[in-house]
C-alpha cells in the first residue's frame, strides 16, 4: 500500500493512550486499530439503562463465540468505557469475567477528556446535545471495520449475533466479490 494511504488511514483514527481490563497501556490506533479487523462499541458497567450496556454486552459474547478461533488472531472487539471514573482496570476485568468474555475482546478505559475526543472521532454522538451530554442516552451501536482495507459499517449491538458476524464477513473481499457476482445474496 502506498504510503499517502497508509498516512490517510491513520488520520482517521485519533491515537489515544488507553488501559485494557488487563492493566496494559495501549495506543488507539498503533495498538488497537492498524492493520487488524475490529468491532468497536462503547458502553459503561453501571448502565442505568439495564436494555442497552447488559443486553448488549450478553449479545456480544454470542458474536465473539460465534467468531470462535477468529477471534483475537484476525479479528479483535473492543469495548469502550463512558465513565472512565467508575471502569478502573479492576472494575473492567471483574466486568468481564461476569460475562466470560474470552481472548481478543478488550475493555478499554483512559483519561475522561480522550475518551470523549474518542467518542466523537467515531461518531458515537447525538446532534441533540442534552440528549448527548446525558450518558444514560447513548446508542447501543457497534461499529465493525477492516482497517487496511477502509471498509466500515454498523449496526445495533443488540441485533441478532448471526446477523453481526455475516456483516463483518461482507467487509472481506472475496464476500463482497461474491455477492457482487450473484446478485448481492450472500453464500453463507
Amino acid at each position: 500500500m502506498d504510503q499517502a494511504a497508509t498516512e490517510r488511514r491513520r488520520r482517521r483514527f485519533l491515537n489515544v493512550a488507553l488501559t485494557t481490563h488487563e492493566g496494559k497501556t495501549v495506543r488507539f490506533y498503533d495498538d488497537l486499530v492498524k492493520d487488524k479487523t475490529v468491532m468497536l462499541n462503547f458502553f459503561y458497567t453501571n448502565c442505568v439503562n439495564e436494555a442497552i450496556c447488559p443486553l448488549s454486552t450478553a449479545n456480544l459474547v454470542r458474536v465473539q463465540k460465534l467468531l470462535a478461533s477468529r477471534m483475537g488472531r484476525d479479528v479483535f472487539m473492543y469495548s469502550i468505557t463512558l465513565d472512565p471514573a467508575h471502569d478502573t482496570p479492576k472494575v473492567l476485568a471483574k466486568y468481564a469475567r461476569a460475562f466470560g468474555v474470552g481472548p481478543g475482546w478488550l475493555f478499554l478505559t483512559g483519561d475522561a477528556a480522550d475518551l470523549e475526543a474518542l467518542r466523537r472521532n467515531l461518531g458515537y454522538v447525538s446532534p441533540d446535545p442534552v440528549e448527548d451530554k446525558d450518558r444514560s442516552q447513548h446508542i447501543g451501536m457497534l461499529r465493525m471495520g477492516i482497517e487496511p482495507l477502509e471498509r466500515w459499517a454498523a449496526c445495533a449491538s443488540l441485533a441478532r449475533p448471526e446477523w453481526i458476524v455475516q456483516s463483518l464477513v461482507r467487509l472481506e473481499p472475496r464476500q463482497a466479490d461474491q455477492q457482487e457476482r450473484h446478485g448481492g445474496k450472500s453464500r453463507l
